[in-house]
């Protein structure tokens, strides 16, 4: 043998070996592939030739047992590449196609193929070799699937390299570096133009997330700058379980630790931050679960309030798993998603992390933001920080947008492809209740006007309490009930202003003008109870809004105030039936007038199927 082929063989073990591959793509393919005796033919284009050995470095430790044959053409080129890999176990069928009548062996080549085929061996093949034209298909691969009446496992690959300026533009892998490798569906006895795109969409994926997995310069400044924080963050934790916003025994979800064990079978990731965002993904999450029976899903909130809205669910404990998401420090995440290893990430809003989002990119686990807001805000912000927003929203598989006006900035941030769904809140159940709880409490308030001021944050009570004492002159046995968007701030507005606590067990008397409900999840009650609603977060601050649907949908005459700039498509939506408030005196005429009618048809739409549809052909691909 020649100098040659030893050292070409020993730099292309270095580079292969040393590089940090993501193999994924379909189980039925990684089923095929490993399944030994199972006779299988693997395309892949011949400028990814020097690459392919990184299938067998994969295969082997997996199952010993398996037979890796490849065709090479036999000019000195196929029969270096065969002197290099044959030391690996790899071994080389030569032949090629025959032109200008000259016999290149390929009618042997294909005997011998078939032979390995039905004696259980992998055949490998470049569709396009050994002269090309470049990536388009020829007829070996598929005769020989039909011959051999076996499928074709497609493979698209991808690493960190040079591109020779061969007729295929060749990639020679360079050490240390990242790679993809990526198994299409099997597909049985394809024609050419099915082979031919099923190649040119893995490639283009493999080259996709080897590209997005490369660090860049603001990659690693967020990786350290994670790391330098996670000390504080660390304090930060104690702090807020001293003031009740952890749970001490589930503290180490916060670093990726505390007891878990991983089901068997896939699991896909689910985030949303807070009650919200749980309530309108929860729908989503059943769909996908009976659409996929096999599926378990790892839900993550942020909040505590968030993970008592999931524990609620009929499936908590069993096929949906509640976790809190770690922060974004490199080793916590680490830890996180080497214990989880999903199939797919499911972000809900706003939720943009860009070290998750690399962490998740790098592993060649699939991100897709559902429901996608951004606020003015938000957009200028990100857009401050232009080149690491571009990086970070061009690592989003997809990304479905509330409207035209979110798709629009996530356009001009990078993100692409963006759908223009519609709002996942639009498309949610009416909010639960209990209906003994409401029965009891009806019989309790007899025939009194109900006013519920929903989800208020701090510097709102005074004004809705001002408002409410007014309409109280006209209505005098009106009862306000008063609903904080956050329950832990009721011990707090008790005392400030002398009200009754539902969370204490103290019910409102005839003669109570307010009531204080501090507890989690009985907003359904609260408008099912009302005669109007004031939805919080619109008057005072910086405002946003909150969820102008839950009302309605449930047929309560509602007001908001000027603030709801996080839901202006949805306000454009129902502005013929929902009523703006500017301040203390429009919410008290508001309070005095006559119970205007509410418009309910039309508030419902069906997102979730669409969107099921979508995150199941973008995991399952």
């Amino acid at each position: 043998m020649t100098l040659s082929p030893r050292l070409l063989r020993l730099w292309l073990g270095i580079c292969l070996r040393s590089t940090r591959w993501q193999v994924s793509g379909s189980p039925r393919a990684v089923e095929t592939l490993l399944t030994p005796e199972n006779g299988v033919v693997v395309a892949f284009w011949h400028r990814s030739l020097a690459l392919s050995p990184a299938l067998w470095f994969w295969a082997r430790p997996l199952q010993p047992r398996l037979a890796l044959r490849f065709l090479v053409s036999r000019n000195p080129d196929g029969v270096l590449i065969a002197k290099i890999v044959r030391s690996w176990g790899i071994m080389g069928i030569h032949g090629s196609s025959s032109k200008k009548g000259k016999d290149k062996g390929g009618a042997a080549a294909l005997r011998t193929a078939l032979k390995e085929i039905r004696n259980g061996s992998i055949v490998g093949i470049t569709p396009d070799g050994p002269r090309g034209p470049a990536e388009q298909v020829q007829p070996g691969a598929i005769v020989l699937s039909r011959l051999a009446g076996c499928a074709v496992v497609p493979l698209g690959m991808a690493c960190t390299s040079l591109r020779l300026p061969s007729w295929d533009g060749l990639a020679f892998p360079l050490p240390f570096g990242r790679g993809a490798l990526i198994m299409g569906e099997p597909l049985f006895q394809p024609d050419a133009p099915t082979l031919q795109t099923a190649l040119n969409t893995l490639s283009s994926r493999a080259e996709s997330s080897v590209r997005h997995r490369q660090s860049s310069v603001s990659d690693r400044l967020w990786r350290m700058t994670g790391t330098l924080l996670a000390p504080a963050l660390t304090v930060m934790l104690r702090v807020r379980l001293h003031k009740g916003r952890e749970l001490p025994d589930r503290l180490r979800e916060r670093m990726g630790l505390g007891r878990a064990h991983r089901p068997a079978g896939r699991i896909l990731w689910l985030h949303a931050a807070s009650v919200g965002e749980t309530l309108c993904a929860l729908p989503m999450a059943e769909a996908l679960l009976d659409a996929r029976p096999e599926l378990t899903l790892l839900f993550t909130t942020a909040t505590v309030t968030g993970s008592e809205i999931v524990a609620r669910h009929p499936l908590s404990g069993q096929r949906i798993l509640h976790r809190f998401i770690p922060h974004d420090v490199p080793r916590w995440l680490r830890r996180f998603l080497n214990l989880w290893q999903p199939e797919g990430a499911i972000f809900v809003e706003s939720e943009l992390w860009p070290g998750i989002i690399a962490a998740c990119s790098e592993r060649d686990i699939p991100v897709m933001l559902v429901n996608g807001r951004l606020s003015d805000r938000s957009s200028r912000r990100w857009n401050r920080l232009h080149g690491p927003a571009r990086r970070m929203m061009s690592r989003l598989s997809w990304v479905a947008a509330r409207g035209p006006e979110d798709a629009a900035r996530f356009r001009t941030l990078g993100a692409s492809p963006v759908y223009e769904d519609g709002d996942l809140k639009q498309d949610a159940p009416a909010l639960p209740y209990d209906e003994a709880e409401y029965d009891r409490l009806k019989s309790l308030l007899t025939e009194r006007p109900i006013f519920v001021a929903a989800s208020t944050h701090p510097g709102e009570e005074e004004l809705v309490l001002q408002a409410a004492e007014s309409a109280r002159k006209s209505q005098p046995d009106l009862l306000t009930i008063l609903v904080p968007r956050h329950p832990a701030r009721g011990a707090e507005l008790a005392e400030r202003f002398s009200l009754p606590r539902r969370s204490a067990g103290e019910d409102p008397t005839p003669q109570t003008p307010v009531w204080l409900a501090d507890t989690l999840g009985e907003l359904g009650l609260f408008y099912r109870l009302a005669n109007r609603c004031f939805l919080g977060n619109s008057l005072t601050g910086k405002g946003g809004g909150h969820n102008p649907f839950e009302p309605l949908r449930l047929g309560v005459p509602t007001a908001t105030g000027p603030k709801m700039e996080n839901w202006r498509e949805a306000m454009a939506t129902v502005s013929d039936t929902i009523h703006t408030v500017n301040d203390v005196e429009c919410l008290t005429r508001w309070l005095e007038s006559p119970l205007p009618p509410v418009r309910t048809k039309g508030l419902q739409r069906s997102v979730v199927s669409v969107l099921r549809d979508r995150i199941l052909r973008t995991v399952e691909r």
